[in-house]
C-alpha cells in the first residue's frame, strides 16, 4: 500500500470505530476517533496537494492556516475539544459536532470515507 492508501484506510478506520464508540455512549473515545480522522483526511488532502504528510500537528495546522484556511479552521475549533477529551467527561452533542465537521472535511477535500 501507498501513503495514500493507508491515510484513506486510517481515516476510515476511525470513522468507523468512532461510530461504535458513540453507540455504545463512550463519547470521549468517538471524539478521539473523530478528530484522528479529521487529521488523517487533512493529511491525505495536504499529501496529494503539497507532496508530504506533515511531521505532527504544529506543522499541519501552519500549513493549512496560511494555504488552506476552511480546512485550519475546522480543525482548530476541534482540536481543543480532543484536547479535553484527555481532563473532562464528554457528552453526544461533542461527539455530534466533530461527526458532522468530518463529514464537511470529507466534503471539502472530496475524499470518501
Amino acid at each position: 500500500m501507498n501513503s495514500e492508501q493507508i491515510l484513506l484506510e486510517n481515516a476510515k478506520e476511525f470513522a468507523n470505530q468512532a461510530k461504535k464508540a458513540a453507540k455504545d455512549h463512550s463519547y470521549n473515545s468517538a471524539v478521539t476517533l473523530l478528530f484522528k480522522a479529521i487529521a488523517v483526511i487533512s493529511d491525505l488532502f495536504i499529501l496529494k496537494r503539497e507532496g508530504f504528510i506533515p511531521k505532527n500537528h504544529t506543522e499541519r495546522f501552519l500549513l493549512l492556516k496560511s494555504k488552506y484556511p476552511e480546512i485550519y479552521k475546522i480543525l482548530n475549533k476541534d482540536f481543543p475539544v480532543y484536547q479535553q477529551s484527555y481532563k473532562i467527561k464528554l457528552n453526544k452533542e461533542y461527539a455530534d459536532v466533530l461527526e458532522n465537521d468530518l463529514k464537511r472535511i470529507a466534503s471539502i477535500t472530496e475524499v470518501n470515507i
